[in-house]
């Protein structure tokens, strides 16, 4: 059973950075596509920063210039670098992989920013 475990959420003050990470349970070269959403309450999930195996990225435009995603092959995890962080960015994120047409989510981790 693949499972996307995440870290690093938390409450941070605006201007300040949080970096998320999710480490997969299996081979990172099986998956097409990792990456992140947000949901804040009564909103819709958004999609935050996707990467591909080929190592192609992409933000919503909110987050560019501020958010960059990263990847470790060896280490079978991504992460969310981000900085410059609004109050319009608290949320929970999940971390997200695509293998093939199955997509799996992460359990959400909350990240709140102050004013």
């Amino acid at each position: 059973q693949v499972q996307l475990v995440e870290s690093g959420g938390g409450l941070v003050q605006a201007g300040g950075s949080l970096r998320l990470s999710c480490a997969a349970s299996v081979m990172i070269f099986s998956i097409s596509a990792m990456g992140w959403y947000r949901q804040a309450p009564g909103k819709q999930r958004e999609l935050v920063a996707t990467i591909t195996s080929g190592d192609t990225t992409a933000y919503a435009d909110s987050v560019k210039g501020r958010f960059t995603i990263s990847k470790d092959n060896a280490k079978g995890a991504w992460y969310l670098q981000m900085n410059n962080l609004k109050p319009e960015d608290t949320a929970v994120y999940y971390c997200y992989e695509h293998i093939g047409r199955i997509e799996h989510l992460g359990q959400g981790t909350q990240v709140t920013v102050s004013h």
